[in-house]
């Protein structure tokens, strides 16, 4: 049973890894097969539906990943801009240490990519992203701001973060990231102190 676990496991980070690294048309069944190193059976057993499915599997899989780096950090900060700093810089680091190559914006691939390909991929796609405001506009509120103004700094935060990883790995620099990082901090601040 565990070997069976270990195949699926296997499967799904190598599909994640490709298609965030080089993109959900440019990712073919059989290379995931092959870096893999899994039975093509295997695949095909726990993605009957194919390449849309294990698709569908890693954005969630992504989205439990990211939303568990947000609770975590939370838990670690006691404002919500120190926790988003210190989060966006972490994942600065993480991009560099990666040689810039490996790691793409959850947006650039499956949001975008797949957007066009399939309605339950970008059902999924909106998902990961009303998740993520949603538990960042939930922490602003818990710092006393008004739950429009909390839902707005969440989704410019999304949208900032995205963005200067796009920027991070054009120009090959976790600069963009570190700027966003700083400017976040203080927009979270100011969205808890506005009323």
């Amino acid at each position: 049973m565990a070997e069976k676990s270990n195949s699926r496991d296997l499967i799904v980070e190598t599909a994640a890894r490709l298609f965030f690294s080089q993109g959900y048309h440019a990712t073919g069944l059989s290379q995931i097969i092959k870096e893999s190193d899994t039975p093509k059976g295997s695949l095909y057993h726990y993605f009957p539906n194919g390449k849309e499915e294990l698709a569908y599997v890693c954005i969630e899989k992504t989205n439990h990943h990211v939303l568990e780096k947000f609770k975590s950090v939370f838990e670690q900060h006691q404002t919500t801009g120190d926790a988003i700093q210190a989060f966006i810089r972490d994942m600065a680091d993480d991009t560099e240490k990666s040689g810039f190559t490996g790691f793409l914006p959850f947006s650039f691939w499956a949001a975008v990519e797949t957007s066009c390909i399939s309605n339950k991929l970008r059902s999924a796609c909106q998902d990961v992203f009303i998740d993520w405001q949603e538990v960042i506009a939930e922490r602003l509120q818990q710092e006393g701001a008004l739950e429009v103004r909390a839902k707005e700094a969440a989704l410019l935060m999304i949208s900032m973060m995205e963005g200067a990883l796009i920027i991070s790995l054009t120009n090959q620099s976790k600069q963009p990231m570190l700027i966003a990082a700083d400017y976040l901090s203080a927009i979270m601040k100011t969205a808890v102190l506005t009323k």
